[in-house]
C-alpha cells in the first residue's frame, strides 16, 4: 500500500515493490497516484503466488480506512520506517 502525498492509500500488487515504487514516483505507474506525487511505501505483505497477491490485493481494498492506516502503522513500526 502507497500512502500518497494528498493522505490517500493506494493498493495494488508487483513482483518487485522497490521498481514499482520508482515507477509510481516518476509518474509512470498509475493515473491514479500520477497526480499524487510523491507517494511512500506504508505497508507491504509477500504473498505465495500471483493469485493469492491478487485476493490478497482484493481484500485489503475492501477495508475501510481506518484499518488500513492500523496495517500501515504497524508496518512501520517493524523496522521498516
Amino acid at each position: 500500500m502507497l500512502l500518497c502525498s494528498d493522505g490517500t492509500l493506494y493498493s495494488g500488487s508487483t513482483t518487485d515493490h522497490l521498481r514499482r515504487l520508482r515507477e509510481h514516483n516518476r509518474g509512470t505507474a498509475s493515473k491514479y497516484t500520477r497526480g499524487r506525487l510523491p507517494v511512500k511505501l506504508a505497508y507491504l505483505e509477500e504473498c505465495a503466488s500471483k493469485s493469492a497477491a491478487l485476493k490478497r490485493e482484493a481484500a485489503l481494498k475492501r477495508l475501510d480506512r481506518r484499518t488500513k492506516l492500523q496495517l500501515c502503522a504497524g508496518f512501520r513500526s517493524t523496522s521498516h520506517s
